[in-house]
């Protein structure tokens, strides 16, 4: 029987997955390697009917510039219990399966880490190596290096958001874009930055103040007002959607007077509604009560930049992760995340060395706020106010000192 090598994709899709997948199924192909596709992502680990499917050249070759994912993805996260007796170890016995690859963000990245310390501490031959994806780009690469998948994301995502912009100004309204991103701000600054949005507010923006909506609010109307006194009336504001998964960010928002449903923990349920509906509705609700005449609409940038087809850019680095994974498999290696450096040279990353000692996750990676992208952007492409603007701002506030930049956030 040939030594079989099989592949997963856990979490949700970000552009590029097919790319790393098909792309690693060529490269064990012309080993000589079977390469099995397993569908349903870690939940096929652990069960007893693991849906498979050998990968062929003429498949691999017909998908892997194709947005989306061949193999169907889980956000499944096995238990301890599962472990111990869900464990499908006969699916890599009959199969003669020597490499587990897996493919996905932070939370994928954890459970690969589990599998691998379980694998060997069970004395299983079998290697495990992990490729690092998220359109968040929040996976700890060193160098600033992205997640395959961020990219391709912010490049649809800019697209959209200059469409977006270009409405804004052509209707004289404010549009309030929302972008995908739980614990970092990647996604929502390089959608800001690259389309000149006036302002872009993300978590990591408060790391000498307590977030809260008020202050949110305020940053947000500090770039109304900044735009209103140098005679324009239009622009768009960009918001990670992480800051309102900020606990008391939540509890503001509700106390405002926004529904939401609640899991059994007692959380609210962000997931299930539109950030930007929610932060529009707040915005409209402050310009009511301080008399500021503003349009504003919201738009969300989410699921709609997951599937699309990876640009250049991720098809020629998803290329070179999936070569080195057979790289690092034919060195030996295991128990790792595959990294790729700007020359193309490949190294491992060991997911045992990336954990928290106390959690075992991965834990993520967030803006560099005092980085030249961040400040850089902030300096000289945001708008808001600043104290030599108090004078002409009164002429919309009573108290514009409230939406000084810089005071809100001390820096």
């Amino acid at each position: 029987m040939k030594d079989a090598v099989i592949i997963l994709c856990g979490g949700g899709p970000a552009p590029g997955m097919n790319s790393v997948s098909m792309s690693v199924a060529k490269t064990f192909l012309s080993k000589g390697y079977r390469v099995i596709g397993l569908h349903g992502g870690y939940s096929g680990l652990f069960s007893k009917n693991a849906r498979t499917e050998d990968l062929d050249f003429f498949k691999a070759d017909r998908y892997f510039n194709r947005g989306g994912s061949y193999l169907e993805m889980s956000r499944f996260k096995p238990t301890d219990k599962d472990f111990e007796e869900n464990f499908n170890l006969d699916l890599f016995k009959d199969n003669n399966i020597k490499l587990l690859v897996t493919i996905g963000g932070d939370d994928t990245a954890s459970t690969a880490n589990r599998i691998s310390k379980f694998l060997a501490a069970k004395n299983y031959p079998i290697a495990n190596i992990h490729c690092p994806k998220t359109i968040d780009n929040d996976l700890p690469l060193p160098s600033n290096t992205p997640t395959f998948g961020y990219n391709s994301a912010k490049n649809e995502g800019a697209h959209l958001a200059r469409t977006i912009y270009e409405d804004a100004r052509t209707s004289g309204n404010w549009l309030i874009i929302s972008a995908m991103g739980r614990t970092c701000g990647s996604l929502a600054l390089g959608i800001g930055e690259a389309t000149h949005c006036p302002m872009t507010i993300i978590p990591e923006m408060f790391n000498k103040t307590q977030m809260t909506l008020e202050k949110i609010i305020r940053l947000s109307i500090s770039a109304i007002l900044k735009r209103k006194i140098m005679g324009v009336n239009y622009g768009t504001i960009v918001a990670a959607e992480g800051l309102f998964h900020n606990e008391e960010v939540a509890k503001e928002a509700a106390e405002a007077g926004i529904h939401f449903t609640y899991d059994e923990h007692g959380h609210p349920e962000l997931g299930k509604i539109s950030k930007a509906v929610l932060f529009n509705d707040l915005l409209e609700k402050e310009f009511k009560k301080i008399g500021l005449k503003v349009k504003s609409r919201p738009v969300e940038i989410g699921y709609d930049v997951r599937c699309q087809d990876p640009v250049a850019y991720d098809l020629t680095y998803c290329t070179e992760l999936a070569m080195g994974v057979y790289q690092l498999f034919s060195e030996g290696k295991t128990g790792c995340m595959v990294y790729v450096d700007a020359y193309g040279n490949v190294s491992p990353l060991y997911l045992a060395d990336l954990q928290d000692p106390k959690t075992g996750k991965i834990p993520p990676r967030v803006v560099d706020i005092n980085s030249g992208t961040a400040q850089n952007y902030y300096r000289y492409i945001a708008h808001y106010l600043t104290p030599a603007d108090y004078e002409a701002a009164k002429e919309y506030v009573d108290n514009p000192e409230l939406y000084d930049f810089t005071k809100i956030l001390e820096w």
